[in-house]
């Protein structure tokens, strides 16, 4: 795996993250009953951005560190979830 190759990696897994924690233990303006005139009732009370962005940033690591582990030791190979060459399906096989 390249350079690029791996940033571009934890840049999907770390915004992937961070839409999965921006759900994670909200509490609405409405359920808080703290309404700010001009935002919706289910926009959140104390969204906790810097938190989420800190956490978010320390687990996409570790989900980048175990695919990376991965894809540079060849655990797993494209070969072994290639389905249409696996059952004969590919370009190989005749038609």
């Amino acid at each position: 795996m390249g350079v690029v190759t791996g940033i571009v990696l934890y840049a999907i897994i770390w915004f992937m993250t961070l839409f999965v924690a921006l759900q994670v233990r909200v509490t609405s303006q409405n359920e808080a009953g703290n309404r700010v005139v001009g935002t919706p009732g289910s926009a959140p009370d104390d969204p906790q951005l810097k938190k989420r962005v800190v956490w978010t940033s320390i687990v996409a690591a570790a989900i980048w560190a175990a695919i990376a582990w991965i894809i540079v030791f060849d655990i797993i190979t494209i070969d072994d979830i290639d389905l249409f060459t696996r059952f004969g399906m590919g370009s190989t096989a005749p038609h």
